[in-house]
């Protein structure tokens, strides 16, 4: 994953960004690489320690029918091959994956936010509505 990619997966935990920017740039990716970002989301999902518990406040908060086929097979949990399963659906379900997943990624992630925020090891938990640790961060990994 670009590390412009993985801060905007962060700025949107941070509730700095719409989902809609997430959106619009996965759009642009082929269906390899779609694969590829939501491989990568899957380690921020692990990254931020989400839960079985969150399953559905993620299903709720994605604004997805709860009977939509990622939603139905995320409700078995979220262990690490359930949630490669799902990213295996087909390419007409895709753009629902992405949808359900960052959404269970928003909320582990505002969890783990308030416990580390400004950790000087972890930059993905620092402010990142402060344009100068966001140019730090690219200097630093680019």
């Amino acid at each position: 994953m670009k590390i412009e990619d993985e801060i905007l997966i962060n700025q949107y935990g941070q509730d700095l960004i719409s989902i809609d920017i997430l959106l619009n740039r996965f759009e642009l990716l082929n269906m390899e690489q779609k694969r590829i970002f939501l491989k990568d989301i899957l380690n921020l999902i692990n990254q931020s320690k989400a839960g079985d518990g969150d399953i559905q406040e993620a299903i709720e908060n994605s604004n997805l029918k709860s009977t939509y086929t990622p939603c139905v097979m995320l409700k078995k949990g979220i262990a690490s091959h359930l949630l490669y399963k799902i990213i295996e659906l087909p390419d007409n379900e895709i753009d629902k994956v992405l949808v359900l997943l960052i959404s269970l990624f928003k909320i582990a992630y505002k969890r783990r936010f308030k416990l580390e925020n400004n950790n000087p090891n972890k930059w993905w938990y620092w402010d990142l509505s402060d344009r100068k640790k966001v140019e730090l961060i690219l200097n630093q990994c680019t």
